[in-house]
């Protein structure tokens, strides 16, 4: 397959249309960026669980991307194709996790998410270079939810935000 799908491939494949977070991996600058804000949309809908069932969702989320993008990246025949946005979404719902529901809070989350993703600094970029796979996809993103999450924790408790 060439290495970016077309938009029919992915409907006619559920594991690169989850991948490719329904098309919005396919855009041909910043794939993450839109995947990112292909997810806000997702996370409203996901907000209004309980928390409890919130956390499970995005916990198996994160574990099925496991699989969605190790398949899809092995379908491509790249280990991390840039259109492979299901980890974006996952690490956008963990950051939202520890954040109150508001647009401002969308706006610092999805900023915080995609500022530690992009830089990606230690141990994000350790786990990025180092674990294959499709566990190696998901897993900086999921560091990276945490540590944006955690930031906005911080600087809400210094009154910053």
């Amino acid at each position: 397959m060439d290495t970016k799908p077309s938009f029919s491939q992915l409907v006619r494949s559920p594991v690169l249309l989850l991948a490719f977070g329904f098309g919005s991996g396919l855009s041909p600058k910043a794939p993450g960026t839109m995947g990112t804000v292909a997810a806000i949309p997702l996370w409203y809908l996901l907000v209004q669980l309980p928390p409890q069932t919130y956390v499970l969702v995005v916990a198996i989320c994160a574990i099925i991307g496991i699989f969605i993008c190790g398949s899809a990246a092995d379908k491509l025949g790249v280990h991390d194709h840039g259109g492979i946005v299901w980890d974006e979404f996952v690490g956008f719902w963990i950051t939202m996790a520890f954040l109150p529901v508001s647009y401002v809070s969308v706006l610092i989350g999805f900023i915080l998410f995609r500022l530690f993703d992009i830089f990606k600094p230690w141990p994000i970029s350790w786990l990025d270079k180092n674990v294959g796979g499709g566990l190696g996809i998901m897993i900086d993103d999921i560091v990276a939810g945490l540590a944006a999450g955690g930031t906005f924790v911080l600087l809400q408790s210094l009154h910053l935000v």
